[in-house]
């Protein structure tokens, strides 16, 4: 396969028809604007079949910050659409063969935290309580993310304890008092 028409079937199977192949061909930036199109175009989808052979195309991108690029955004899609941690598991362990395809260790790595992080997000959505331990495997990004989300006081009490910086410290334990003063 070549790039060309990597990107013409990567389109054609999402109906996008308003990018110019050869202008995404030729400039990555267009591109990668296009892989985000499909990308969210795919996790709309009921259906996950078409999600490893969609990454395999996108994955085959000679420069690879574009791919993993459109592969988070995948991830990060899919992580808030499922039913829970095990739902997430299963489509993730489908994805991992064609993750591998990278040629940069740190971009496998990357996607392989991101993973980490999103079951451990839809764990604590599903119910877990973390244990700090539990808490410092999970990145910067995620820690975040849960001191601006999480609406449970026990999350926010341990992220507001146990946060990885100054700043999600400081927000959970603001996000905590808020919800403590509503609750009266």
């Amino acid at each position: 396969m070549t790039l060309h028409s990597d990107v013409a079937e990567l389109l054609a199977g999402a109906g996008i028809i308003d990018v110019d192949i050869d202008d995404a061909v030729a400039d990555e930036h267009v591109r990668g604007s296009a892989y985000r199109r499909v990308v969210l175009l795919t996790a709309s989808s009921r259906s996950r079949d078409r999600d490893p052979a969609i990454v395999a195309t996108i994955l085959r991108d000679p420069i690879e910050t574009v791919s993993k690029s459109a592969v988070v955004t995948l991830l990060d899609e899919i992580a808030m659409k499922v039913s829970g941690p095990a739902e997430f598991r299963q489509w993730s362990a489908e994805l991992l063969p064609e993750i591998d395809q990278f040629k940069a260790e740190g971009h496998r790595e990357f996607i392989r935290r991101r993973i980490h992080d999103w079951l451990f997000y839809l764990s604590i959505k599903d119910g877990h309580m973390p244990t700090p331990p539990e808490l410092a495997k999970v990145t910067d990004w995620m820690q975040r993310l849960l001191a601006h989300q999480s609406t449970s006081l026990a999350v926010l009490a341990l992220l507001a304890e146990s946060g990885s910086s100054k700043k999600i410290r400081n927000i959970a334990e603001n996000r905590a008092g808020n919800r403590k003063l509503r609750a009266r």
